[in-house]
């Protein structure tokens, strides 16, 4: 049983930071699938303040200078068959199918996803290796975080008392040229919690990698890059045994530890494993050759 002793809705974020101003106490819910979870069982009453009308926060666009901003409030079904994203960052696309079932897609939001501070995030893997940034709004303006910045640790997120975050921000220089792969490692096939998330993007020069980005979900209290690897990789010879030397590096990056889903060393095999995979799909998305 949920104790609810309070429900209010906002049609406008500057109508959200205002009530948040008055009522510091609200939670606020997007799509529900993750604040309803964390309230079950909950003895004491809890007051709601519901972002679902704020219709302003559902755009996906690309702006002037090549920013991708997707709106918070935009549904994984949304980002999933969004044209845009499908074209240009098409790895963003492929974790937000990979997201629970169709009816859960259709009512979980990206930006609560985030918000939720969940290292099993499927969106947040693949938005670290993209770099993205949030702009977080509130009764005394705005500011803009780098989504690595935004994960303090378990379910902890740096989003401060009345702020909402309104839009995630992608640079064009940080998927431009870049290919990319998503690969969620779970138990089932389909909505499941993933055991191992990863995402892995790369830029190419002729036959040497310019650029790799590798990020990891439930491979630490929070989501995490592989710098190690990444600064091994760059300026390297695209090969087998390049790419298993940076799937052994990734590993170094990982802070795993034994739960009831899998093992330390276990999740490490799969990063190890799955990071070649990845890459090696990502290589061929970026133009370069199939590696046999």
């Amino acid at each position: 049983m949920y104790d609810i002793v309070g429900y209010y809705e906002a049609e406008t974020v500057g109508e959200a930071t205002a009530l948040l101003a008055q009522k510091p106490n609200l939670e606020l819910i997007a799509g529900g699938t993750d604040v309803l979870i964390k309230m079950h069982g909950k003895n004491e009453g809890t007051e709601l303040l519901s972002l679902r009308k704020i219709k302003s926060l559902e755009v996906i666009r690309k702006a002037e200078d090549g920013t991708m901003v997707i709106g918070a409030m935009a549904t994984f079904a949304r980002v999933f068959k969004d044209p845009i994203l499908q074209e240009r960052i098409p790895i963003l696309t492929e974790a937000a199918i990979s997201m629970g079932g169709p009816q859960i897609r259709n009512v979980a939001t990206i930006g609560g996803n985030v918000c939720s501070g969940a290292t099993s995030g499927d969106s947040a893997t693949s938005l670290f290796v993209l770099n993205a940034r949030l702009k977080l709004v509130g009764m005394n303006g705005e500011r803009v975080v780098p989504i690595q910045e935004f994960y303090l640790g378990p379910g902890k997120v740096a989003l401060k008392p009345g702020e909402v975050l309104t839009e995630i921000l992608i640079s064009p220089e940080d998927y431009q040229g870049f290919g990319g792969q998503y690969i969620k490692f779970a138990m089932r096939e389909a909505m499941d919690i993933a055991t191992l998330g990863v995402a892995v993007i790369c830029k190419l020069q002729d036959k040497t990698f310019d650029e790799v980005r590798i990020g990891l979900g439930v491979a630490g209290p929070t989501p995490l890059r592989c710098f190690e690897a990444e600064m091994y990789a760059q300026g390297k010879e695209i090969s087998v045994e390049t790419v298993a030397k940076i799937g052994e590096l990734a590993v170094k990056s990982t802070k795993a530890r034994t739960s009831w889903r899998a093992s330390k060393e276990y999740r490490e095999h799969l990063v190890e494993e799955l990071v070649q995979r990845a890459l090696k799909v990502a290589i061929v998305n970026a133009g370069g050759a199939e590696l046999v």
